[in-house]
């Protein structure tokens, strides 16, 4: 199910930032879909946009669609085993900038909670004691707004689970602003994208492991 406001048409894939023989970083916008979705209406995507101007595009990671910023993939199928296992490793260095509701009190910190779907609020995840799997988020304030009672944070997420930076945030009384999913009406109304973008990526090349690092100022 697609988030409301972010139903859009989708033009030419912008340029990648890098591009070699064996993967493609790109910046993807807020509102694309980064791989096809369930449905004819689904199949206009990042990775179809790639895909038409380099045949070998395969994915090995995935954005939120309403979530702008860094990704990789790779091309082709050697190079896409190497680059998931990097991500499954956690050899992958991945932050990212959000603006959330309120004013965020400690200067950093972790959110430890455990994450699981929220089956009869497909695609919602909830927090879950019980069984969900475990989720760790770390944080860092960048800047506190108090005329806008909001709160710029760099996000490093240890583990990778869907929604996992918005359900930690919104769990923890700060949603993201413009969350049309987790944050509540006022919040959801602030902004009209998500204020979450993907700032900050880094991985050994797949071939020669050659350390790639790559930043992408916030849109916001």
């Amino acid at each position: 199910m697609a988030e409301p406001h972010l139903l859009v048409s989708l033009r030419a894939a912008p340029d990648p930032l890098a591009v070699d023989d064996n993967f493609v970083v790109v910046d993807k916008p807020a509102g694309w879909l980064a791989v096809h979705g369930r449905g004819p209406d689904k199949q206009d995507c990042l990775l179809a946009r790639l895909q038409s101007r380099w045949s070998d595009v395969l994915t090995v990671h995935r954005l939120d669609q309403a979530t702008s910023g860094l990704m990789v993939f790779a091309r082709g199928a050697a190079a896409q085993r190497v680059l998931s296992r990097a991500f499954e490793s956690r050899v992958v260095h991945k932050a990212y900038v959000a603006c959330v509701a309120g004013l965020v009190s400690r200067d950093s910190g972790e959110i430890d909670l455990p994450l699981a779907a929220d089956w009869p609020n497909r695609p919602r995840q909830q927090v879950d004691t019980k069984n969900g799997r475990p989720s760790l988020t770390r944080f860092e304030v960048l800047a506190r707004d108090a005329s806008l009672n909001s709160t710029r944070l760099r996000l490093l997420p240890h583990t990778g689970r869907t929604h996992q930076l918005r359900v930690h945030l919104a769990a923890i009384g700060h949603p993201v602003l413009g969350d049309t999913l987790y944050a509540d009406v006022a919040a959801a109304a602030a902004s009209p994208r998500l204020l979450l973008h993907a700032s900050e990526l880094s991985f050994p090349h797949p071939v020669n492991a050659q350390p790639l690092s790559f930043t992408s100022a916030p849109p916001f």
